[in-house]
């Protein structure tokens, strides 16, 4: 069997485990549209994607921040089950490295019963628990409260974890915790934006994900020597 890379695996929710960026972003657009009037284009919204929800619209409407706010969760709630999307290839994985010995968990910028159920919705509650969410800290990515805050509920020396997301805020909140750093590509950040932030790797498909926690060679040049690397579809809910 294969010894997994670290011990204690942390991930990003959004973005990296489940497929909540089309979800992230209508939810954005309503909330503007509805309370100020305002359409923001695709590219706008996910950038505010990994940081908590809150102070990223008070700072852009400090007057309606809180009515975005209220707005953005209300309809974000109701359309989570439609628009949540599973990325194929994740329970697999997630199986695999448990099997093979790894602890592992989730720190996210969302609340713990939103991230629940979004684990819920994409089939891998079972399989992974929520050790950081929003109201756990009063800091929030990029800042290492959350890992920190996390790696002392598990018991883990941040030295010896690892954190893998889909955005910059979660390479740079691991790189301040003193933990190593994965990024992914196939959620809300650019490979050229991700590589930026100097991760200790960065993955093109769960398959090499899976293979590099697993103990396996070095993605980051393999993954920039070859063109054809398979990208991660997602695919609906299944019930």
């Amino acid at each position: 069997m294969s010894t997994p890379r670290w011990q204690t695996i942390f991930f990003d929710l959004d973005g990296t485990l489940a497929n909540t960026i089309p979800l992230i972003v209508a939810s954005y657009q309503h909330a503007f549209r509805t309370v100020l009037g305002e359409e923001v284009d695709d590219a706008r919204a996910r950038a505010w994607i990994g940081r908590p929800l809150l102070p990223a619209l008070l700072e852009e409407s400090p007057e309606r921040g809180h009515d975005l706010d209220a707005t953005y969760r209300e309809w974000n709630l109701a359309n989570t089950e439609r628009l949540i999307e599973r990325y194929a290839g994740v329970p697999e994985m997630l199986t695999a490295l448990t099997e093979a010995g790894a602890n592992l968990h989730v720190v996210t910028s969302k609340r713990t019963d939103t991230a629940r159920l979004a684990l819920v919705g994409v089939g891998i509650d079972g399989l992974i628990d929520v050790a950081g969410a929003l109201e756990d800290t009063d800091r929030h990515k990029p800042d290492p409260d959350p890992l920190l805050v996390a790696a002392g509920k598990v018991g883990a020396d941040p030295a010896d974890a690892v954190y893998v997301g889909d955005a910059t805020v979660d390479v740079l909140a691991a790189k301040a915790a003193g933990m190593h750093a994965v990024a992914v590509t196939w959620g809300a950040g650019t490979r050229e934006a991700l590589e930026a932030t100097g991760p200790d790797a960065v993955v093109d498909s769960v398959e090499q994900l899976t293979a590099y926690l697993l103990g396996g060679t070095d993605v980051t040049t393999e993954a920039r020597e070859h063109d054809t690397v398979s990208r991660v579809q997602p695919t609906r809910r299944v019930e």
